[in-house]
């Protein structure tokens, strides 16, 4: 059995109480690895296009107010 198996096999036996927390704190490392990623690509110019993307919509009349 290899690794990953032995730890699904654990998450299955766990109380649901403990597989929810198990489950939150998946979910926050997810978005934290996230939030690096996201933080490191804007800083490294690769969201970039994104901006211009926005601008020259702007500039068309082709965004809603929020």
């Amino acid at each position: 059995m290899t690794r990953v198996q032995e730890i699904q096999v654990a998450i299955e036996s766990l109380p649901w109480e403990e597989y929810v927390r198990l489950r939150q704190w998946f979910s926050e490392r997810d978005w934290k690895q996230w939030d690096k990623q996201i933080k490191a690509d804007s800083e490294a110019g690769k969201l970039d296009f994104l901006i211009k993307e926005a601008f020259d919509e702007k500039s068309k009349g082709h965004l809603k107010e929020l």
